[in-house]
């Protein structure tokens, strides 16, 4: 059992839903994203997810375009990410999930770069424009690393094409919950209770909801709707940063602690 799939056996026995927090590696530095990881993973966090800041992110909405700029133009490198990940990595209980474009993988050679994520400590990956019909060339090997490979269904896809990622998603199934990039929404689409409804037809895989929630309010929304985990990025990215980095530290450790109380109990 991966370490992903543990973390979820373990919130089934207590009733729980997984917070999945993202930030982007880099931004404002690397020091601080190591002490973000950190303070994330003492506010409630369940698993973490680590963007790879990327020249061009398809799939990232303004907030995170704009954070990933900004770790680039600091020399935020995929290199420079796993080395401060592999240093703390051992001193967090969240899984880490990498949030990477397919094409630096694709750069260093799928073996390669599975052998780096996995001395760092990567759990899990999430590659967005790696689509269903070309992922089981990364999804074997990952898996024998002991790594997941979680794919993404969005609102447009069919019975069919959710059948056949349920079927082939390690770890848990991204539930993408808009359709276009990541982004705070002030509101939940309906969409998505019943797009919730659908995939648990066909698979018993844990369902994670993201893209889109910004407030603990709808956190709690999706729980109620039946995921397995609320995933938060633009709203923890936009915290991070706000004023000094050690404003930003405090801020997403309060935010992170608002979320998994509102996946506790009722607001």
């Amino acid at each position: 059992m991966t370490a992903i799939s543990r973390c979820f056996e373990s919130l089934k026995r207590n009733q729980g839903c997984a917070l999945i927090p993202f930030i982007t590696a880099g931004d404002p530095d690397l020091e601080t994203t190591a002490k973000a990881l950190q303070v994330l993973d003492r506010s409630g966090a369940d698993m973490i997810e680590l963007g790879v800041p990327y020249s061009d992110p398809l799939a990232d909405g303004p907030v995170i375009q704009a954070a990933a700029t900004r770790a680039l133009q600091r020399g935020t490198t995929l290199e420079r990410v796993l080395e401060m990940l592999k240093s703390i990595s051992p001193t967090l209980r969240s899984p880490i999930i990498l949030f990477t474009y397919y094409n630096p993988i694709l750069h260093r050679g799928i073996d390669k770069f599975l052998q780096q994520v996995q001395e760092a400590g990567v759990a899990g990956l999430v590659v967005p424009d790696l689509p269903l019909e070309e992922s089981a060339g990364l999804i074997k090997p990952a898996a024998e690393r002991g790594i997941d490979l979680i794919l993404l269904v969005a609102p447009t896809s069919d019975n069919e094409r959710i059948k056949a990622i349920a079927r082939a998603s390690g770890g848990f199934i991204y539930l993408v919950s808009v359709t276009g990039v990541t982004g705070m929404r002030t509101q939940m689409q309906g969409r998505v209770f019943d797009l919730l409804q659908e995939i648990r037809h066909v698979t018993d895989k844990p369902i994670g909801v993201g893209f889109g929630i910004s407030e603990p309010e709808q956190a709690r929304q999706v729980k109620e709707w039946g995921a397995d985990a609320a995933i938060v990025g633009s709203a923890v990215v936009k915290r991070l940063a706000e004023g000094t980095p050690e404003q930003g530290l405090e801020a997403i450790g309060q935010f992170c602690q608002s979320l998994k109380t509102a996946l506790k109990n009722p607001i």
